[in-house]
């Protein structure tokens, strides 16, 4: 079974942070962390728009801390994000 978002909608699976600072020190999980705002496209509608800019099947991209709507779906989470969500692709 596999996710088909429909119009201008992309699944993202959101990319981990890391639970360590730079200097070493690792983070609880009672610290309260932000959400990703880094994920990979798995899924894309298809949607006038996103033909349009360019987004594709296994991009990496930026997108706001609560934009889009979480799911759960085979075990993983996700994020179901339109297009207008989505700022920019990272290289």
């Amino acid at each position: 079974m596999k996710i088909k978002p429909l119009g201008n909608r992309v699944v993202v699976e959101p990319l981990s942070k890391e639970e360590k600072t730079q200097s070493g020190i690792i983070l609880p999980d009672t610290v309260d962390k932000e959400k990703p705002e880094q994920g990979k496209i798995i899924a894309v509608g298809a949607g006038k728009k996103i033909q349009e800019s360019g987004v594709k099947k296994g991009d990496t991209v930026l997108f706001g801390k609560y934009g889009g709507d979480d799911i759960k779906f085979d075990n993983k989470e996700y994020k179901v994000l339109k297009e207008e969500e989505i700022f920019a692709i990272l290289e």
